[in-house]
Formats: C-alpha cells, structure tokens, sequence
C-alpha cells in the first residue's frame, strides 16, 4: 500500500520530464526536419546556457531525493532484523533499486555531456533509459500481483504505461531519426505521471469511488459491483488522460510549426500531400 505523497511526488517528476520531452521534441523537428534527432534528454535554453542541463539535473537530484526519502527516513535506518533485511520495509528497498536506476540515468547523461570521460551517443542514453524503465515495470509487476481490487487495476494500467515507456526508448536507440517514435516517448511519459497523480487522487485522495474505502491499509469495495464501477471508471480517466494528451500535442505541434516553422517543413508536407 503506498499514499498520496509516495504517488504524487513520482508523478511531478514524470510528467515535468514528460511534458518538456514532448515541447523540445515538436519544437526541434519543425525547426529542422531534415536533421532531426531523437534525445532522451533536451538542454534547456536561454540564460546563456545556465539551464542547459536543468532536466538532467531535475531528473537525478529528484531521484536522489525519492531515493533518501525511501532508504534513509522510511526505514529509520532499520536496514537489518536478526542479520536479514529488515521485512517491515521490503517494499521501501525495492523503490529503493528502482530510484537508483533513474538516478545513474541523470548521472551518466550528466558525465557523458560535461565530461570526456564517459562520451556515450544518444542510443546508448536511450538503452540506459530503458533500463530503468525496466526496473521500474518489474517492481510495479511484481507489487501488481501483490495488489488485489481496484489497487490491483491502477496499477496494472500503470505497468502498461511503464511498458510502452519501455517500448518507445528502445525504439528511439534503433530508429535515430524517427520523430514519431520521440514524440511517443515523451507521451508516455507524461501519461505515466498523470496516472501516478489519478492514482494518488482516486485511491489516497477526495476521488475514491462510492463504496469502496481505505481502510487498515487496503482498498475495500463492498459489494463487488462498486469495484467493477471502479474498474469502468479507471478506464475513462485513462481515456480522459489520453484524449486530453492529445490534444495538448497536436496544438503544441500547430503553435511550434507557426513559430518556428523551417521552410523544409512546409515543403516535407507539400510532398506527402503530392
């Protein structure tokens, strides 16, 4: 069983990653199709370059951050019982590996781009990528097992985002050049961070389903035709997320294209359309 916090801090990440992947990435590719590239992450510009690693540094410190929370308050540094891990917080050193792989993501980006001793191309960021994503899906699988009811179902279409998130990395380290596939990374991952807020709403929060309740640290839907309304009703936020997520990209594109729009844009589209 997890709380508000625990979902809602994930989510901030996320989403503030997700959302500026898909900006940089429209913004890039209507300003120069021609040479567009896929990035795991996008520099920040202006102010003389101050904020150029701003995502990566967001991305390493904020797992850094989760990743203290996890290990050092929520197990009081209770680590070992009777010379095994402790099992009262199982749970928090599992979260504890995960952040851990997000967090040698945002530090190896860091090193690879300031740094000569460790120069890795964009595929290679984006398998590393991947890799935590990995890591990610197998603890939310395996806690998805664990999870009965309504719980259960939030994070089952949790994983389903973490593995499309999973799928469109590795697609970016194989297809180089394919906006499509960016543009669908960074949907993911913004879809991933809404869901962890509507999870942190609906289960820990004001938008828990009629009939069903939180009650000695599990999700109880009395009768069993509350947790299927649940059910139905997870499905339409998903379907709200996804429809509003599209939305929000195809005005991104149309306001990128009529300010940043490369001449080589207007022909590409004057081509197809021949």
């Amino acid at each position: 069983m997890g709380s508000f916090q625990g979902h809602a801090l994930p989510g901030t990440l996320f989403l503030m990653v997700g959302v500026w992947h898909i900006w940089s990435s429209v913004v890039r590719y209507v300003s120069n199709p021609k040479s567009f590239e896929v990035r795991v992450w996008n520099p920040v510009p202006g102010f003389n370059g101050k904020l150029k690693y701003l995502e990566l540094y967001v991305v390493a410190i904020g797992a850094f951050i989760d990743l203290c929370i996890e290990l050092l308050y929520s197990t009081h540094l209770k680590f070992f019982v009777n010379g095994v891990l402790n099992p009262s917080h199982l749970n928090d050193f599992e979260h504890s590996g995960m952040l851990l792989m997000f967090f040698l993501l945002g530090a190896v980006a860091l090193l690879s781009e300031k740094t000569s001793f460790l120069s890795l191309p964009q595929g290679a960021l984006c398998l590393i990528a991947a890799a935590a994503f990995c890591a990610e899906y197998l603890l939310f699988y395996f806690h998805s097992t664990t999870h009965k009811g309504l719980e259960g179902y939030y994070h089952l279409v949790l994983v389903l985002l973490i593995g499309l998130c999973i799928l469109t990395t590795v697609a970016g380290a194989l297809l180089p050049n394919n906006f499509p596939v960016d543009l669908c990374s960074g949907i993911a991952i913004t879809l991933q961070g809404l869901w962890f807020y509507q999870t942190a709403f609906t289960l820990y929060g004001p938008m828990m389903p009629d009939g069903c309740r939180l009650k000695e640290n599990a999700i109880y839907c009395h009768p069993t035709d509350n947790e299927v309304r649940g059910e139905l009703l997870a499905n339409f936020q998903l379907f709200s997320l996804v429809l509003g997520v599209l939305v929000a990209v195809v005005g991104s594109y149309g306001f990128a294209a009529s300010r940043y729009g490369n001449s080589d844009l207007g022909s590409m589209h004057s081509d197809q359309d021949g």
